[in-house]
């Protein structure tokens, strides 16, 4: 079941935990202030961490990994995350479209965390320690022309239908690792247009097992969402070899009725 995808992304504080439950917990703090420019803030933004350990490098022109933790940026374009010990990769968006996570779009402010070479940049959480990065810059309006959607990407493509066969307009695709699709996936798509159809890029071959879902977070569906995995009587894995395009991968998805116990059964392939 897709039910914890974002237990771990949620808007943090250093006032949320105190420094005592920072030592036990083996986190520390780190904390800036992103600028659009020299006066502006990136305020109304978020900030995305990635931890190394959980997935390549984040590359908004090949794939779109999904953020091991979302944080908020306030009026003055600050932020502050308490995260547990590790390597991470930073990035930033703020959004046009009212959508907080997920792909950048044409137009939102972006902050794409790399140095001069175009390498991602990395920053180390040690436990109790604080990390102020000072001011950020580097936020621009993203352009889609960037994204790569053939050479050098390797993405498994179709379409996602309805119990009628129909494309269903408005859904995410998500990419994960496990059969059992618990926890955080690690790729997600944009969302399908009124053909349905989907792209999810990925950064190497392997096998992948995807669900289809109208919204992106954990928790139980909510009704009249839709929800569907690849694969008719449970989840099946994709394989993809690298540097291809898998085409014609379509899943299938229903509407969640409701949480009874005639419902779950309705829904017990969901």
């Amino acid at each position: 079941m897709f039910l914890t995808l974002f237990c771990t992304i949620i808007p943090l504080t250093v006032n949320a935990v105190s420094a005592q439950e920072v030592k036990q917990l083996k986190t520390g703090t780190i904390s800036g202030q992103l600028m659009i420019k020299d006066d502006v803030p990136m305020s109304g933004g978020r900030v995305f961490f990635f931890k190394d350990t959980s997935g390549p490098p984040p590359s908004q022109e090949k794939y779109w990994r999904v953020p091991d933790y979302i944080v908020d940026i306030d009026n003055n374009g600050r932020f502050s995350a308490v995260l547990s010990e590790g390597k991470y990769y930073l990035g930033a968006v703020k959004t046009i479209s009212g959508e907080k996570i997920g792909p950048p779009k044409e137009g939102d402010i972006f902050y794409a965390g790399v140095d001069e070479r175009g390498k991602q940049k990395t920053y180390i959480i040690n436990q109790g320690q604080e990390t102020d990065l000072g001011v950020i810059t580097g936020a621009v309006p993203f352009k889609r022309s960037v994204v790569k959607f053939t050479d050098g990407i390797t993405a498994i493509e179709g379409t996602v239908l309805d119990i009628e066969g129909k494309p269903v307009e408005g859904a995410l695709v998500f990419a994960f690792l496990t059969p059992s699709r618990i926890g955080k996936p690690l790729f997600a798509s944009e969302r399908t247009g009124k053909d349905g159809r989907y792209i999810i890029r990925v950064h190497e071959g392997g096998n992948y097992y995807l669900k289809a879902r109208s919204l992106y977070g954990g928790g139980l569906p909510k009704t009249g969402e839709i929800i569907g995995d690849f694969g008719e009587k449970g989840p099946v894995a994709v394989n993809v070899k690298n540097g291809e395009k898998l085409r014609e991968v379509d899943i299938k998805v229903k509407r969640f009725t409701g949480r009874g116990p005639k419902a779950q059964d309705k829904n017990k392939n969901l």
